[in-house]
């Protein structure tokens, strides 16, 4: 069985919406997804591939077709193979235990001056390392996602961080907005919904 859904011109997270609402109600071997956007392309691609679906794209003009193939049903990441994945089962949520989420909004720290902001979150990041296991995950939206990107101060610690096993997830639609989806160097590609997964599957969010 294949399924076709067209998402040209859908807001985040609309397209992953769809792709998780046709996979939950008829699981089907293959399943098309068309896009308009990089930032839908890697949400939808990495969805696709949490669920068991191996994942090609192609593009013409703006239109960029996702069409995914279920290969086998053992395939499907659990909790134990696929740490990132947002969207989990509940015997998965059970694994999680006590995680701290942290949740920036800009690339700057407090108000008042820009470059002391600046100097503050370098300094927030680079002792985010203390929180030691307990740290889950970072959600990087709005500008700081520019923390993400090639050349910032925060990149080195972000790539440390993540190859300890702290999950950073970059708001897809923000790094559009800011044209920096090609500059991304950590992290993956995010929707809101798996940032409002992310923010109840938390044990404690740290907002700043």
């Amino acid at each position: 069985m294949s399924v076709k859904i067209e998402c040209q011109g859908l807001p985040c997270p609309q397209p992953v919406i769809k792709c998780k609402n046709a996979i939950e109600a008829d699981n089907p071997a293959e399943i098309i997804i068309l896009v308009d956007n990089e930032a839908a392309m890697e949400n939808v691609s990495r969805f696709m591939t949490t669920r068991g679906y191996e994942v090609q794209t192609e593009k013409k003009g703006s239109l960029i077709t996702i069409t995914g193939k279920k290969s086998s049903e053992n395939n499907i990441p659990t909790a134990a193979t696929c740490e990132n994945c947002v969207i989990m089962s509940d015997d998965e949520l059970a694994q999680i235990g006590s995680k701290t989420l942290i949740f920036l909004n800009s690339d700057y720290l407090g108000h008042g001056d820009d470059e002391l902001g600046a100097k503050l979150m370098f300094n927030f990041v680079a002792t985010l390392s203390e929180l030691g296991d307990s740290l889950w995950r970072i959600i990087l939206v709005n500008g700081a996602v520019k923390l993400a990107t090639v050349g910032h101060t925060c990149l080195e610690t972000l790539q440390t961080l993540e190859k300890s096993g702290v999950s950073i997830l970059v708001c897809g639609t923000c790094l559009d907005h800011f044209n920096l989806l090609d500059k991304r160097a950590v992290g993956e590609t995010t929707n809101m919904l798996d940032v409002v997964t992310s923010l109840q599957l938390a044990s404690k969010v740290i907002k700043a």
